[in-house]
């Protein structure tokens, strides 16, 4: 963060407060999880300036113009140079294999549309109610860490899948090669483009099949329909059953020479029972059903720890400027700010025999701590 912070890409012409200051502001208002500019113009101008490391104060339109030249791509190497790090650091020891999830979601509401990007939300009538602008995000997967990396945003007439193979080739490229073992997303992404994009840059592939490929799923439902579980084991306190075959014939258009395919029933102790079904170029000899399983599994970090915190409590669905560049700045950041929380509040602080953080006693404390002076222990 220090190299980021001295050239962070500032496009302006004659800048008068330094880049770094807005950095610093734009971040701890993030981590207190204030999410519009005019909360953080308050902080710069309240006796909290000084505990944040700022010595002078500025408004809102200043955060605007900031935010409308500041670059994107030393924003993302940033990101990914603090999980590289991270894992340099073993902060992933305990984990055999590293994931990388995508998924896509609407973000940025307004009422109008206000720019190319603003695509309409239509209620069950069809009736346009507001607009949102739609992105593909990717976060580090299955290793008991969710750190968000990345953000794609659809341009006009783009697609998930699209942006997606644009953000995979990105990231494994900032990451390099070794980083991550293996992409997991859900059934929009199982077409042979983005499946083909992931073995390019050296990544298994685990994602959910749905009817959206009608052969494949239901050659899958009527073999495994016939025959007993290969598997079971308990997850928690769930039950589930596994069904596993790696010799199933790819669609025309993907180059694999086979496809495989686990079905897991996952029993719930209420009673309940989830079904769901996920091909993979990993081979039995290398990745077990079980394993395959949690692979799976880890799909829904992104969505619960990446778009849920994200939209709930850092901000995701806030416009700060409506602005293409300043609206992408401030995903991003948001990305970055859950992506130093959690190696903070979980490994950083794990030292001692205390008992680990929630989320949000760690954004009490740092509300408590801009009260003091930075001099106080």
């Amino acid at each position: 963060m220090r190299s980021y912070f001295r050239s962070p890409g500032d496009g302006r012409v004659r800048p008068q407060i330094p880049a770094v200051v807005f950095l610093r502001v734009l971040l701890a208002a993030r981590l207190l999880r204030e999410v519009s500019f005019l909360a953080a113009e308050e902080l710069v101008r309240s006796p909290a300036r000084r505990a944040i490391g700022v010595r002078m104060s500025f408004g809102d339109d200043a955060l605007e113009y900031f935010t409308e030249r500041l670059s994107a791509d030393r924003l993302r190497e940033a990101t990914v140079g603090v999980a590289r790090k991270a894992k340099r650091n073993k902060a992933f020891q305990d984990s055999r294999w590293i994931g990388l999830a995508f998924d896509g979601s609407g973000v940025g509401r307004s009422r109008d549309k206000r720019c190319e990007g603003c695509r309409p939300v239509r209620n069950q009538k069809q009736e346009i109610v507001g607009y949102h602008h739609k992105l593909v995000m990717v976060s580090v997967v299955g290793t008991g860490l969710s750190l968000p990396l990345d953000v794609e945003p659809y341009g006009p007439g783009d697609s998930e899948y699209a942006a997606g193979q644009r953000l995979l080739r990105r990231v494994v490229k900032n990451l390099g090669v070794r980083f991550a073992d293996f992409a997991v997303a859900d059934g929009e992404f199982a077409t042979a483009p983005f499946l083909h994009a992931a073995g390019d840059v050296g990544l298994k592939v685990v994602a959910r099949l749905k009817e959206n490929l009608p052969e494949l799923y239901e050659a899958a439902q009527r073999r495994f329909s016939c025959k007993p579980p290969d598997r079971k084991f308990r997850d928690g306190r769930d039950w589930v059953e596994i069904w596993d075959a790696d010799d199933f014939d790819p669609w025309n258009t993907l180059r694999w020479v086979t496809v495989r395919v686990i079905r897991y029933r996952q029993h719930k102790p209420d009673g309940s029972v989830v079904e769901a079904c996920w091909l993979t170029d990993w081979p039995k000899s290398e990745a077990g059903s079980q394993a395959v399983y949690h692979m799976a599994k880890s799909r829904w970090e992104i969505e619960n720890q990446g778009f849920n915190d994200g939209k709930n409590r850092y901000g995701l669905e806030h416009i700060c400027h409506h602005h293409p560049n300043s609206l992408l700045i401030n995903w991003l950041l948001i990305a970055l700010t859950l992506t130093l929380e959690r190696l903070y509040r979980n490994r950083y602080l794990h030292r001692g025999n205390h008992t680990p953080l929630q989320p949000v006693t760690l954004v009490r404390l740092l509300w408590m701590s801009l009260g003091k002076s930075p001099d106080s222990s």
